[in-house]
């Protein structure tokens, strides 16, 4: 069987990516990775063997940052690494049949500038945020070259958009990251109403998320009928434990348990409990009613499992206020955030009655969650994506 060569450009791409790189190696191929920013954290966990020496991004990777974070990505030194990725992709390349890349234009010039022949999942574009997709130069000549094999969007949209545009065949099959929890939602027993935080995961960005919704947490926390409420941190372990009560002891709340077995802490302020988890991500969100979210995949996969999602803007660098807005763009109106606040408070506030807003129409409108659901299949699709990606990779293959 052929080898490929998955390049993937930021945390969520190598989510994507490893999963492809999963089904890849169960259907006989033989796979190697090469994250462009990143640790390659998700290929470890999928035992896919990792190319070279990997770095954490202070900013997650080239990408929609403020100008903050760009600055911080060429004083940091990523430019440089970027370059040195490239060259080693360079050095490799013979090695293997084809690439699959995965993210944006950054994977794609280094297939590009290796002349292999790819197959690329658009996962960073979609025409949803203005309507018509405008690629960054020079994406359109890379992917209207014959190098590009077939090209996989995240949605129906773009597909169609991009059909168009490049006069050549570009199909949607779904959303790689989304395929984990299909598989899994039997398994869930039904509990309580509960409501999954979300601060995202890089450090030390998160840190600050993680304040911010405590911050709106303290403000819920003089609401009674609110107590029945469960509300679930997901914490990444780059927060580490001592960290996370050294915040909690700081800001006046009371620390009540440690579960050892379930990675979980729990606090309490009045009223409002909270609880804490490590390395849960997925059942969080699986057992949640709704989000309260400060990052990219968390929110994208909130909503193709048709749950509604919160957002509080923050600083950054990467969930920032324009990120937030193109994250509403790209996942539709059952994405609510205060964006029009006079000043910290302010925002709080308006938070809170979104999040009020959002419990009632959960609990009292049964339209609404219909609603969620079909906007989860028109933005994200359906399951089985890594199965018909590769499915399609084995038939361009065979007739290549």
């Amino acid at each position: 069987m052929p080898r490929i060569l998955l390049l993937s450009n930021g945390h969520g791409e190598d989510l994507s990516g490893s999963l492809i790189a999963k089904k890849l190696v169960n259907s006989g191929f033989s796979v190697e990775a090469l994250p462009i920013v990143g640790k390659g954290i998700h290929y470890e966990k999928e035992k896919i063997k990792i190319i070279g020496n990997t770095k954490e991004f202070s900013t997650g990777g080239i990408g929609y940052n403020s100008f903050k974070g760009r600055l911080n990505e060429i004083f940091g030194g990523e430019i440089i690494y970027l370059l040195k990725r490239l060259y080693l992709t360079y050095k490799i390349r013979k090695k293997y049949n084809y690439f699959f890349v995965v993210g944006d234009i950054v994977p794609i010039f280094f297939a590009w500038v290796c002349k292999k022949d790819f197959f690329t999942y658009l996962v960073a574009y979609s025409s949803h945020y203005e309507g018509k997709l405008k690629l960054p130069w020079p994406s359109k000549f890379f992917l209207i070259s014959k190098k590009a094999k077939s090209i996989y969007t995240r949605d129906f949209l773009t597909a169609n958009d991009l059909t168009f545009q490049l006069k050549k065949k570009v199909s949607f099959l779904g959303n790689p990251f989304m395929d984990k929890f299909f598989f899994r939602d039997k398994e869930l027993k039904k509990s309580e109403f509960s409501i999954g935080l979300f601060p995202g995961s890089r450090f030390p960005e998160i840190l600050n998320n993680f304040v911010l919704i405590l911050e709106v947490l303290e403000a819920l926390s003089s609401l009674s009928y609110l107590q029945k409420i469960q509300f679930n941190f997901a914490i990444v372990n780059s927060l580490s434990s001592s960290k996370i009560r050294e915040i909690f002891k700081n800001r006046k709340w009371v620390y009540l348990e440690k579960i050892n077995e379930n990675n979980l802490l729990i606090f309490q302020y009045k009223s409002l409990k909270v609880n804490v988890y490590w390395n849960n991500f997925d059942e969080i969100l699986l057992q949640s009613k709704c989000c309260i979210s400060m990052a990219g995949t968390a929110a994208e996969q909130a909503t193709g499992l048709g749950k509604p999602v919160i957002q509080i803007e923050g600083k950054g660098p990467q969930f920032t206020k324009s990120f937030a807005e193109a994250q509403r763009r790209l996942l539709g109106k059952y994405v609510f955030c205060a964006s029009n606040y006079k000043n910290k408070n302010d925002q709080i506030n308006q938070t809170i009655n979104l999040i009020i807003k959002v419990i009632y129409l959960i609990k009292l409108n049964k339209k609404f969650l219909i609603a969620c659901n079909e906007n989860a299949k028109k933005r994200l699709g359906a399951n089985k994506a890594c199965i018909k990606m590769v499915d399609d990779m084995n038939f361009v293959i065979k007739n290549d």
